[in-house]
């Protein structure tokens, strides 16, 4: 499991070893990815432990055939991999380099991971990939980089469910609700309080974001969605919250307007009428 040595991912893996899975621990730092090892052993729990970005493609395989070196076949991918933007940035002044390291970890570490195990999964027929995601999708709550990356992170998942559903394996995506060095400080007060303000947070979610509820409520939820309970739901979006688990709609889209061929193209201002029509009636 990537980026499982703190927060949100911490709670995950020890949720997946307590219920009986061996687990690969990851992150970038050794010391928080060893203390995670000691504790799940110290509770009789197998754990193997991985330092590094898999936003590095070739580290990302390292750490695939380790784990099926030292563990035996990987079953169950989880992505959670996940940096913060810097604080206050917007598209207005948010570098190439932060750009680059934000898609790198959010949305290329968890290609590179899938890339590695699904083949692995589809030549055994079995096989379940939870990518974390976030309500930053969404945009409603600031940022450039963080929210591309999980709109891209929702996407990759609904291409690869649908890719890889005949081989029997799964995919799916969860929204996490938990508080983490992420989402706590006066910095990350700051921003909510700001985006707030500007009407980008009503008040219901501004007084979610400001409390969040412990990261423990996240591990029961991913680890039903990569066992066999879970086993006919694959290419779907989830949220899990506290006690609130929540589903996604589809993406999907609906007719605004519709004409023949034969009519020749839609002038100018025909489509503003109908558009216009259509999205009062929506």
């Amino acid at each position: 499991m990537t980026g499982s040595s703190r927060g949100i991912g911490r709670a995950v893996v020890e949720a997946l070893s307590w219920a009986g899975a061996s687990v690969v621990v990851n992150g970038r730092h050794a010391e928080a990815v060893q203390e995670v090892v000691e504790s799940i052993q110290g509770r009789g729990g197998v754990a193997l432990g991985a330092v590094g970005s898999v936003a590095d493609f070739d580290l990302a395989c390292g750490i695939v055939e380790e784990a099926e070196r030292s563990l035996g076949p990987v079953d169950i991918l989880i992505n959670c991999a996940g940096i913060a933007e810097p604080a206050g940035s917007s598209i207005l002044d948010l570098s190439s380099e932060d750009w680059s390291e934000l898609i790198g970890v959010h949305l290329t570490g968890t290609f590179n991971m899938c890339r590695h195990v699904a083949p692995r999964m589809v030549e055994r027929g079995r096989g379940a990939i939870l990518n974390m995601s976030s309500h930053a999708y969404t945009g409603r709550y600031g940022g450039t980089g963080y929210a591309a990356g999980k709109g891209g992170t929702n996407s990759l998942t609904f291409a690869l469910a649908a890719e890889l559903r005949e081989h029997g394996v799964r995919v799916n995506a969860l929204c996490p609700g938990a508080k983490t060095r992420l989402s706590e400080g006066l910095a990350y007060e700051d921003h909510i309080e700001q985006l707030h303000a500007r009407g980008l947070l009503d008040d219901l979610a501004r007084e979610a974001s400001l409390n969040p509820p412990q990261a423990e409520h996240v591990g029961p939820m991913a680890v039903f969605l990569v066992s066999d309970l879970a086993s006919g739901l694959t290419g779907r979006l989830f949220t899990a919250r506290g006690g609130y688990v929540g589903l996604h709609a589809d993406p999907r889209e609906s007719l605004l307007a519709y004409r023949e061929e034969s009519q020749g193209p839609w002038s100018v201002a025909e489509l503003s009428a109908v558009i216009s029509k259509g999205l009062k009636e929506d």
